[in-house]
């Protein structure tokens, strides 16, 4: 069950789905290139984590003036979600630059218990998006055939390390644990949404915490690792190519932050 909505200044107007697209991402393939953000709700559909970064980071690098008002794609979105039959969604916003702004709608379908309990494995690879800080629907179709790699092997996710180093994840953020410290790169990546509340979750809980991006040399020597998104939360790391993470299961650093962002989601989510 998927909904793509053009979103206007007077409400969202219901297109068809794109033929033969059984994913966001496959569905975003077919829209017109611009800019995206995506995200899960709370509450019914009423809430969402971080809205205003999310929305931030989605009209930074538009022309003036943009395809739709910040105020009005929340009026439209709102709308959009109140008739899509899900009890949650994960929604997908879409800006194309001088022309419009999509919404895709899926039922949201959170990752199953045993991946947050045992944790998943995960590969380097050699590369890198254009430009880290924005998210482009260009790097949707290059992405592409990495995925389905991915899906066949039963890999979790892809890490990207060029020039040898992680920095951040095909879709996600990375961090890692050694000796109690926290570590994530603060060059090169995506200023991610889940990633800025983890952070400031770690300074309340005052763990140390450096910027750096890991030497894939160095990976057999760490703790702890996980990657972070809006619409998976925090998710442990046990495996990195043929390395294991620490003892292979997830860690008591990586628990402890589980714990308190799935307190924090439910304070801080914001009302749509």
């Amino acid at each position: 069950m998927f909904a793509l909505y053009r979103l206007t200044p007077t409400g969202p107007q219901a297109l068809p789905w794109p033929p033969a697209a059984t994913s966001l991402d496959a569905a975003t393939r077919a829209l017109p290139e611009g800019f995206y953000t995506t995200f899960r709700t709370y509450d019914h559909k009423r809430r969402v984590l971080g809205l205003r970064r999310h929305l931030r980071r989605l009209y930074a690098h538009l022309p003036t003036p943009p395809p739709l008002a910040p105020a009005a794609l929340r009026a439209a979105l709102r709308q959009a979600l109140a008739a899509f039959p899900a009890a949650e969604a994960r929604v997908r916003l879409v800006m194309v630059p001088g022309r419009a702004c999509y919404a895709l709608l899926e039922p949201l379908h959170p990752p199953p218990p045993e991946v947050y309990r045992q944790g998943v494995t995960t590969i380097t690879v050699d590369l890198r998006r254009p430009r880290p800080h924005e998210k482009r629907t260009d790097f949707l179709r290059a992405r592409a055939a990495l995925q389905a790699r991915l899906r066949a092997e039963g890999i979790y996710e892809a890490l990207l390390a060029p020039w040898g180093r992680i920095r951040e994840g095909l879709s996600s953020n990375f961090f890692w644990v050694r000796g109690g410290t926290l570590f994530t790169a603060k060059w090169g990546v995506l200023p991610g949404v889940t990633r800025a509340a983890v952070l400031r979750l770690a300074r309340r809980a005052a763990i140390p915490t450096r910027y750096r991006a890991l030497p894939v040399a160095e990976v057999p020597t760490i703790d702890e690792a996980f990657i972070t998104s809006s619409s998976r939360g925090l998710v442990p790391v046990v495996r990195i190519d043929a390395h294991p993470v620490g003892d292979g299961t997830p860690g008591a650093l990586t628990r402890r932050l589980m714990a308190a962002y799935a307190a924090y989601v439910h304070t801080a989510a914001e009302p749509l």
